[in-house]
């Protein structure tokens, strides 16, 4: 009976032991690194006038990151001048033409009121034009917009969405003659000669590359030619004029 609580003791006393030393590995132990919530580098401030960016799957990257890279880019002095905001039907990632994965910082239900949308393209706009709660985000933004942008085949949301009837618009280059046939009501300019035109509220572009005249040309007006001629330093875009 002795011999048994001797061993008794010895398990109780190694079991105390071992409680211990996990106590005191876990003490000692660093507590995980909370996760961090991340932060915009370019805030979202009160009183700045609201960029908004559409975004949807196989949209192209440059006809989103053209107006990201105008629209963000601060005074000389390093002052903020736009909040630049992506907005998608739902914030689950989308997948762009180019196979880029972008999650938008808005869906539209929690989309703020807008002082510019620019509507970009997809190589197929079927889905687009076909989906009304797309459509339906662009009616209602464009009540309350300065100016509407749409750069390529964004000029059939513009179409179908009823907006800009009696408008000047253009699309990419060999689309007009079809944009004029399904939305009689738009006044389609010449692709293969106008790269640009503004109607009013209404601005529009060729798209691709070209989506950087409609967004210089609309921060220009809402700013200035000195800004503008920042930005374009800022983006290096005279060793592109130059480049052959």
């Amino acid at each position: 009976m002795k011999y048994l609580s001797l061993v008794l003791l010895a398990a109780l006393s190694i079991i105390g032991c071992q409680n211990n030393q996990k106590e005191e590995a876990t003490a000692s132990a660093p507590a995980k690194e909370e996760v961090k919530e991340r932060k915009h580098i370019k805030p979202f401030k009160e009183g700045l006038p609201v960029i908004g960016l559409l975004m949807y799957d196989g949209v192209l990257t440059t006809e989103v990151t053209a107006a990201a890279d105008v629209f963000s880019k601060p005074t000389e002095d390093g002052e903020q001048l736009f909040n630049v905001i992506t907005i998608a039907e739902s914030k689950d990632p989308i997948v762009t033409e180019e196979g880029l994965t972008m999650v938008a910082d808005h869906d539209f239900s929690d989309c703020p009121q807008l002082d510019v949308l620019f509507v970009p393209s997809a190589y197929d706009m079927y889905t687009q034009v076909h989906n009304e709660n797309i459509v339906q985000f662009i009616q209602k933004q464009n009540e309350h917009t300065k100016y509407t942008v749409s750069n390529c085949g964004g000029a059939q949301l513009i179409g179908k969405s009823g907006i800009a009837e009696g408008k000047k618009i253009v699309t990419w280059i060999g689309g007009g003659k079809q944009l004029q046939i399904d939305y009689p009501q738009l006044l389609v300019q010449d692709d293969s000669v106008v790269t640009y035109v503004e109607d009013g509220k209404f601005l529009s572009s060729n798209g691709n590359l070209a989506s950087y005249i409609s967004s210089l040309n609309l921060v220009e007006k809402m700013t200035s030619k000195e800004h503008r001629e920042f930005v374009e330093s800022y983006l290096y875009l005279d060793r592109l004029q130059d480049w052959k």
